[in-house]
Order: structure tokens, then C-alpha cells, then sequence
């Protein structure tokens, strides 16, 4: 099949994907982390499976992008540097200081985020580096391109800072919850989705196409329902938690 509509019909699955997240995870939490349950089969320790479902994504997206004629253009080379940037340190270093214990994580949840992984990695690497130049060296100057970078970076630091005030809430060999404070937490219970949002957002800004946007709105449609539920979470078991926080959005939401 042509390679383009390949590309057009891998979109499509995109963007029905991200509705079905949506609406599934607005009434069903994902059955990992403080919202695990029984009743989704067999899992996999929490550590090997975050290695698992996220390996995907930098190695198919490396492995398509330079199959691509465009791969050693700068402008292609610098979105490969953002994607990379996000995804090696979230599948090998993001792992290792996780305090997940004997924690499982349901399988089927490993092998829907694989499929997602290698769909949405070889649509934005497809997107980048084959057909039509996009990126040239003129679009580096546009506004477009400056701004997404600037919003990647200030999302991908929003994101490893609040991931540390997580970790320091536990000493080793603790367990249990306790309420985060300070950097965006003192606005937001889930500032980590926050800043992965405003990745993804940077990105589609910075990339300026259809699988970069999809895949921001995919993000969305992922992490609002899951931000929504831990912040329900924190009310119900907290009661001295800050009332002025909203669950993602400052002032808002």
C-alpha cells in the first residue's frame, strides 16, 4: 500500500484512539498507580512494564525517521532531538528511581501502550523526515517553531520537577500517599500531566502537522481524565488538602 495512505489511515486511528481514551478513562480510571485494582488480568512488575510500553517509542521512532530522505536535514533533526530528549529519559532513567515495591501493572495496559507507542512513533517520525520537506531551514525562523521549542522545554523541566517532589515524598522503603507541596503543586494536584501537556502542545507547535497534533490531543485525552481522578483521589483521602487546587488547570480545572 501507498506509504501516504498508510500515513492517512494511521491518523485516523490516531484521533479514534484518543476518543475512545477519552470517554473510557472519564468513567474507568487506568488500573495503575494509586487507582490499581483486580479484575484486569495478569500483570508485570510496574518497573519492567514501564521499560516495555515505553521502549517503543524512541526506537521506532529512530527506525523510521532515518529510513526518511529528509532525516539529516537540521530542521527534522532538531524534533527528532525534542522526541528523544522526552523519551529516552522517560523509558531508562524515569524507571530506575520509581518506588513502586511489589506494585503490578495489568498486562493489557502494557500492550496498549506498546500498540500506541509503535502507531503514534512511526506516524510523527514519518511525518518529520519523509514526502515533503516541512521543516526546512527557513521554518526554523518561524514563530511557530520557536515558540513550540520554548513550550517542549518548559513542559519536559514542569515534568521532571514535579516527578521529583513526588519521589521525595517517600523515603526508601516507604509506602502510602502524602500530599505534594511546593513548585506547581501549590496550584495543581497533577502539575506532572500538566507540563507533559504542554510538551506534546510545544511539539505539534514546533513540528506543524497532523500527527504531531494528534498526538497532543491524544495526550489530552489521556492524562485530563487520570489528572481529573487523582485529584478526586486526594480530596476524598486527604481532608486537609488544599482546597484552592484545581486538579490541571490553575484557577480552572
Amino acid at each position: 500500500m501507498d506509504p501516504d495512505r498508510l500515513y492517512f489511515y494511521g491518523l485516523l486511528a490516531l484521533a479514534l484512539s484518543a476518543l475512545a481514551a477519552f470517554v473510557a478513562l472519564l468513567f474507568v480510571p487506568a488500573p495503575y498507580g494509586r487507582h490499581a485494582r483486580a479484575g484486569f488480568g495478569p500483570g508485570l512488575p510496574t518497573r519492567t512494564a514501564w521499560w516495555i510500553q515505553e521502549l517503543p517509542a524512541p526506537v521506532v521512532f529512530a527506525a523510521v525517521f532515518f529510513t526518511g530522505e529528509h532525516a539529516l536535514r537540521v530542521g527534522p533533526l532538531l524534533l527528532l532531538g525534542l522526541w528523544q530528549l522526552h523519551y529516552l529519559q522517560r523509558t531508562f532513567i524515569y524507571p530506575l528511581r520509581m518506588r513502586v515495591g511489589a506494585k503490578q501493572t495489568p498486562l493489557l495496559t502494557v500492550v496498549l501502550a506498546v500498540a500506541f507507542n509503535c502507531l503514534n512513533g512511526s506516524l510523527n517520525a514519518y511525518a518529520i523526515s519523509h514526502g515533503v520537506l516541512r521543516h526546512t531551514e527557513a521554518w526554523l525562523g518561524d514563530p511557530r517553531f520557536g515558540i513550540g521549542v520554548a513550550l517542549f522545554l518548559f513542559g519536559w523541566a514542569a515534568n521532571l520537577h514535579s516527578d521529583a517532589i513526588l519521589r521525595r515524598l517517600r523515603r526508601p522503603g516507604e509506602s502510602g500517599y502524602k500530599i505534594p507541596r511546593g513548585g506547581l503543586y501549590r496550584f495543581v494536584s497533577c502539575p506532572n500531566y500538566l507540563g507533559e501537556i504542554i510538551e506534546w502542545c510545544g511539539f505539534a507547535l514546533a513540528a506543524w502537522t497532523w500527527a504531531g497534533g494528534l498526538f497532543a490531543l491524544f495526550t489530552i485525552a489521556n492524562l485530563l481524565p487520570r489528572a481529573l481522578a487523582h485529584h478526586r483521589w486526594y480530596r476524598e483521602t486527604f481532608p486537609d488538602y488544599p482546597p484552592e487546587r484545581r486538579a490541571i488547570l490553575p484557577g480552572l480545572l
